[in-house]
C-alpha cells in the first residue's frame, strides 16, 4: 500500500473511532433523558391526582355555593 493511502486509512479509522465514541455518549445522554422524562411524568401524574383529591375535599367544605348556572 502506498504511504499516502495508508495515512488516509489511518485518519479515517481515527475519525470513525471518535464518531463511535460520540455516538455512545449521545446514546447514554438520550437514555438518561428518557428516564428523567418518565420520572417527571410519574411525578406529574401523582401531583395532579393529589390536587384533584384536595380540590374534591375542599368542595365539600365550601358553604352556600352558587349553582353552576350562575
Amino acid at each position: 500500500m502506498e504511504k499516502e493511502t495508508e495515512e488516509r486509512i489511518i485518519r479515517l479509522e481515527t475519525k470513525l473511532s471518535y464518531l463511535e465514541d460520540f455516538l455512545n455518549q449521545l446514546q447514554q445522554v438520550s437514555v438518561e433523558n428518557s428516564e428523567t422524562i418518565e420520572r417527571l411524568r410519574q411525578e406529574n401524574k401523582l401531583m395532579s391526582q393529589k390536587i384533584r383529591d384536595m380540590s374534591d375535599q375542599l368542595e365539600g367544605e365550601i358553604p352556600n355555593r352558587k349553582p353552576p348556572h350562575y
